[in-house]
């Protein structure tokens, strides 16, 4: 048995450095890239989920989404989890920042991501406050198990436990071209 497994172990490892000896020279060769000038930010992002929504922006929900740019960063996370953050506050809010909403509140859900007091999110003033939202969100991301691999609705779905978990989906691309356009500015 430990013949055969150590045979099929060697026989692997010379596939794959027959593979490198003749790929290699063939890359080496390939077009090189002349004169590249750095690409700006590439948000590494799965092709968004289904029928996509856009939204014009205000000068408020453009300082919002700078502000989940900025906690996403100081939280020292990817921009990956910017686009998650803004996808997710897209859906709970438009990027505003919701105080209390009288009978139109879903129970005593405030702020950028539509959290909760009572879920023990923080509190009223806490989750108003766009960078503790943010880094309460972030946070909650963090514990999910491969949410940098996983569909955006998935990832969000877990932290945020919507009664529509699909709907985060819709805003993947305008979230990503946001962190795009302010992750360096």
């Amino acid at each position: 048995m430990n013949t055969i497994f150590r045979k099929s172990m060697l026989s692997v490892a010379g596939l794959a450095f027959a593979g490198g000896v003749f790929a290699g020279p063939i890359a080496a060769h390939a077009n090189p890239v002349v004169d590249a000038k750095p690409a700006a930010v590439a948000v590494q992002s799965p092709k968004p989920q289904g029928d996509q929504s856009r939204i014009s922006l205000n000068d408020e929900q453009t300082a919002n989404v700078k502000a989940i740019i900025a906690a996403t960063k100081k939280a020292g996370l990817p921009e990956r989890a910017a686009v998650i953050s803004i996808a997710t506050s897209l859906q709970e809010s438009k990027l505003e920042n919701l105080g209390h909403l009288g009978d139109a509140n879903d129970h005593d859900s405030l702020g950028l991501f539509q959290q909760r007091p009572s879920s023990g999110w923080g509190t009223p003033e806490q989750i108003t406050d766009p960078e503790y939202s943010t880094t309460a969100f972030l946070k909650g991301l963090k514990q999910v198990d491969g949410w940098q691999d996983m569909p955006l609705t998935d990832a969000a779905q877990t932290v945020q436990v919507s009664a529509y978990p699909d709907a985060y989906a819709q805003w993947e691309q305008q979230a990503t071209d946001l962190v795009a356009q302010h992750w360096n500015s």
